[in-house]
């Protein structure tokens, strides 16, 4: 099994940056698929950004992509999701989570981590 915690939200103003760290337990997340999804109360989560166990492969939305990397080091059980130019419309809850299988079918989530922008 595998516990996840974000860290790293804040707010921050438009065009500036933001670096998201997704801490996990467990001395299997190496074998996990890693992603990160958000939410905006009211409307459906969405897919962010994610990476395959070993890191060769990386997913990214199209509203993020050029502006989102996403990254991890599985010898500090963590995974990074670096932010630049954030927009407005990218704040939201942002959540890590992990799959054995697909990151589009989490296993596993964290508790979440506030990102505000403003104009």
């Amino acid at each position: 099994q595998v516990q996840l915690e974000e860290s790293g939200g804040g707010l921050v103003q438009a065009g500036g940056s933001l670096r998201l760290s997704c801490t996990a337990s467990g001395r299997t997340f190496r074998r996990y698929a890693v992603g990160w999804f958000r939410r905006v109360p009211g409307k459906e989560r969405e897919f962010v950004a994610g990476i395959s166990s070993n890191g060769a492969i990386t997913n990214y939305a199209d509203s993020v992509k050029g502006r989102f990397t996403i990254s991890r080091d599985n010898a500090k059980n963590t995974v990074d999701l670096q932010m630049n130019s954030l927009k407005t419309e990218d704040t939201a809850v942002y959540y890590c989570a992990a799959s054995l299988v697909s990151i589009q079918r989490p296993d596993y989530w964290g508790q979440g981590t506030q990102v505000t922008v403003s104009s």
